[in-house]
């Protein structure tokens, strides 16, 4: 089981939407049950609240549906996912001061260090723009995701007909 945790602030614009494209694209791909997916936010802001409704509206506009109830990062979640894929560097850092000992540093990526035109960029934060922006990020974080869906298949040696992960 490959295990990975998408983070950002709130937990409920970026973080879920990575969660809901990644759900989606290992389902299409007869890989779901090679992977265990989730997200958090690194604040408490919105513990238990459902994705804010105008990230549910471009998800579902864009064939996604988003089911996710917000939670925020603890350091439980260092041994239990394998890859921690945070939205933008203030959410990695604040991931990084986590894991004081840096015994876990090489789970961390940036969700961006999988687009290939803009490395190692933020995931801007829809959450006071408009429609516009929320269908920005949906791309931005799509075109990602779909890159470190790859770099999965790639590393663990993943095809439709796998039935372990090495």
């Amino acid at each position: 089981m490959i295990n990975v945790l998408f983070v950002c602030l709130g937990n409920i614009c970026r973080s879920p939407l990575a969660e809901g494209i990644f759900s989606d694209k290992i389902k299409k791909r007869g890989i779901a049950d090679l992977f265990n997916v989730d997200s958090c936010g690194t604040s408490q802001y919105h513990i238990g609240e459902q994705p804010d409704p105008r990230t549910v509206a471009n998800a579902k506009e864009n064939g996604i549906i988003l089911d996710h109830e917000a939670r925020q990062f603890s350091k439980v979640d260092f041994k239990t996912f394998d890859y921690i894929v945070t939205m933008d560097k203030a959410n990695h850092e604040v991931i990084e001061r986590h894991d004081q000992n840096q015994h876990y540093v090489d789970k961390f990526y940036l969700m961006r260090d999988f687009d290939a035109d803009f490395n190692g960029e933020d995931v801007p934060d829809p959450y006071f723009g408009g429609e516009a922006g929320f269908q920005h990020v949906f791309e931005i974080v799509d075109r990602s995701v779909e890159s470190f869906l790859e770099f999965l298949i790639d590393k663990h040696d993943i095809t439709a007909s796998t039935s372990r992960v090495d």
